[in-house]
């Protein structure tokens, strides 16, 4: 394949987690239907992922597993250090995220919930912009510029949901601009990595909401939806995208997640929607459109060239 095809495997990817993102509210309305609160969810969303991604990296990954022990011992002692605190940094910074998303989600109000994830492309492009020396040419700037524009019209009246909205986005490009800076480890081992780091900061919460062991079925089976479909799969594949495109692009993209959140509330929850919101939301899938222009016109069937 050429570079243009390979490259777009990796948009398609980062594209891939925004889409599945995009529909996390349902389980997390069921959770709360079953009377179960943020500091719960997130409990079992770490353990059962850690338990599940482990399982799988064990008895299918050990070749991988063994390269990456070989390339970290590999690495100089600074280097070491640095991958190790650079992970404890980003673990730390998502599963701050997972907690307030939750609680955002499930006692602020899905459209903070999906505000968060507007506000979220933009610090994480700027960030890769300042942070990663990562370049942003004219048309980038304009998108980020369009996606400004629609969040301002949509933090019209709902200032105290733009803070918390703005604290969880925080949390998530802070992450995502951490995870660039990693490379040449496995993206599936170094996600269970990062559950395993995460295991350790949500021991604080287990200690003070101490709690009876959930029974229920349902429980168990949005549990599962979450830690396979909404935690493991969406968050290997925004790794794996870091591998061929940049923060920037891949933060540009996450605009897909509070599109389709704002369609599930609206369709499916049955929220109230008003113009300003519309028009919002509009310039947000412009905004889409002309960062990823340049990924848009190599699609084009003349560019699609397979090699002998």
């Amino acid at each position: 394949m050429t570079n243009n095809k390979k490259s777009y495997k990796y948009l398609i990817a980062g594209a891939a987690s925004a889409i599945i993102w995009g529909f996390f509210s349902i389980p997390l309305r069921n959770l709360k239907q079953l009377q179960y609160n943020a500091e719960e969810i997130l409990i079992y969303r770490v353990i059962t992922s850690l338990l599940l991604i482990w399982l799988a990296a064990v008895f299918f990954r050990r070749d991988k597993i063994r390269q990456d022990v070989q390339y970290i011992k590999g690495l100089s002692t600074p280097k070491r250090r640095r991958v190790l605190w650079l992970s404890i940094l980003a673990c730390l910074l998502v599963t701050a995220n997972w907690f307030s998303f939750i609680y955002v989600v499930n006692n602020v109000s899905l459209r903070a919930g999906a505000f968060a994830y507007m506000v979220c492309p933009l610090l994480t492009a700027l960030g890769g912009y300042f942070f990663l020396k990562e370049h942003l040419n004219k048309l980038k700037f304009i998108s980020i510029g369009l996606a400004l524009v629609s969040i301002f019209l949509l933090a019209m009246g709902f200032y105290q949901e733009v803070v918390w909205s703005v604290f969880v986005a925080v949390l998530y490009a802070g992450y995502l601009i951490i995870q660039r800076t990693i490379q040449n480890i496995d993206k599936f081992n170094f996600l269970g990595i990062q559950l395993f780091f995460s295991s350790f900061f949500i021991i604080p919460l287990v200690i003070a909401h101490p709690h009876a062991f959930p029974m229920q079925v349902a429980f168990w089976i949005n549990i599962l939806i979450i830690s396979i479909f909404f935690t493991i799969v969406p968050l290997y594949l925004s790794l794996y995208a870091l591998i061929g495109i940049t923060s920037s692009t891949l933060g540009i993209l996450i605009y897909i997640n509070p599109i389709i959140a704002f369609a599930v509330a609206f369709f499916y929850f049955h929220e109230t929607v008003n113009s300003i919101q519309i028009l919002s939301y509009g310039s947000l899938l412009l905004a889409v459109v002309v960062f990823n222009w340049e990924y848009i016109k190599k699609l084009k069937p003349s560019s699609a060239v397979i090699e002998s």
